[in-house]
């Protein structure tokens, strides 16, 4: 999870990779007074945004670096680890969200989990001939 530094509310930048990751995640949603948790994510996401999104990614290290010194700073004060959460988003955001986005876009494309043996698909919009 990370927290945003101007209105400090807070969103997942990745799915849980542990149990103890996914009981802090559930944690955090029942504690939520704004109910902003949800696991309806298939509902908003197409192919098309899926791709846009990583298009546009950019956006998101430039947004990650502005707040840099706010986090750093709301942390010597409150020690959240808003900072560690940040730089752990940029580094997903360099590794492996790419392959992670991939395998979601054939869940949306195909309505299931890939086999080992199916092709992913790209992350760049194809085009139309």
């Amino acid at each position: 999870m990370l927290y945003e530094a101007e209105y400090f509310t807070e969103y997942v930048y990745r799915q849980p990779r542990t149990p103890q990751e996914l009981a802090r995640l559930v944690d955090a949603a029942e504690e939520d007074p704004f109910v902003g948790y949800g696991c309806d994510g298939d509902e908003h996401w197409t192919p098309t945004t899926v791709r846009e999104w990583w298009r546009d990614r950019g956006r998101i290290r430039e947004y990650l670096e502005n707040h840099r010194r706010a986090w750093e700073e709301d942390d010597a004060r409150s020690g959240q680890g808003t900072a560690a959460a940040a730089r752990g988003y940029a580094a997903y955001l360099d590794g492996e969200l790419g392959m992670h986005l991939r395998v979601y876009l054939f869940w949306l494309e195909e309505g299931r989990s890939p086999a080992p043996t199916d092709r992913l698909p790209p992350l760049a919009a194809r085009s139309v001939a």
